[in-house]
C-alpha cells in the first residue's frame, strides 16, 4: 500500500494520520497552539521550504484542522487559525510532548511547561473513563467493534469477531 492511500483504510487511526501524520505537520500544530498564525512565523520557527510548509498548511485547511483568515488586503495576507476540529487535536500534541519530555528531554529537563490558567499550576493531561473516572491506560483498555466496523474489509468472509483484532491497549 502506498503512504497516499492510507486515508482510505477502514480505521480512523489510518484516516487521522493521513491528515496529520508527518513530522512537519505535527510541529505546525505545535506552534499553532503555541500561538503562531502566519506563515512567515512558522517558516522562522521549523525551518521548512516555503513549498512544503504552504503544501501542509494547505492540506489542514482543505481538511478543517485550520482556517485561512485575511488580516490584511494589500497586499493579500491571511493568517493561519485552528477550528474546532485542529483544537481538538490539543490532547495528541501535549501526549505526544509528555512522551518527550518523559523519555527524550535532555540533563535540563523539558523545554517547555504547560501551564494550566484557571489554577495557574504547571500539568500534564492524564486519560481518564468518562464513566466511572479511573485513569486510562494500556494495559486496562480492550477494543470490540463499534457502529463502523465493516466485516467484509476486516474477516474476508468469516462471521463478525465478538471482539476486534487486539492491539496494546484495545488500538489496532
Amino acid at each position: 500500500m502506498r503512504w497516499q492511500d492510507v486515508g482510505k483504510l477502514d480505521c480512523t487511526i489510518a484516516r487521522a494520520l493521513s491528515v496529520v501524520g508527518d513530522r512537519w505537520t505535527l510541529l505546525i500544530l505545535r506552534d499553532a497552539f503555541l500561538g503562531q498564525r502566519r506563515f512567515e512565523g512558522f517558516q522562522a520557527s521549523l525551518g521548512v521550504s516555503r513549498h512544503r510548509l504552504a503544501d501542509r498548511l494547505a492540506k489542514l485547511v482543505k481538511h478543517g484542522v485550520l482556517r485561512r483568515e485575511r488580516y490584511q488586503t494589500r497586499p493579500p495576507r491571511s493568517e493561519y487559525r485552528l477550528t474546532e476540529k485542529g483544537l481538538d487535536l490539543y490532547g495528541v500534541i501535549v501526549t505526544v510532548a509528555e512522551w518527550g519530555d518523559k523519555h527524550m528531554a535532555g540533563r535540563k529537563g523539558p523545554p517547555v511547561e504547560r501551564i494550566h490558567k484557571a489554577c495557574g499550576h504547571a500539568t500534564s493531561l492524564k486519560l481518564t473513563c468518562e464513566h466511572c473516572g479511573e485513569p486510562v491506560h494500556a494495559r486496562n483498555m480492550s477494543a470490540r467493534p463499534g457502529a463502523g466496523w465493516r466485516t467484509s474489509d476486516r474477516t474476508a468472509g468469516r462471521s463478525e469477531p465478538k471482539e476486534a483484532p487486539r492491539g496494546a491497549g484495545g488500538i489496532s
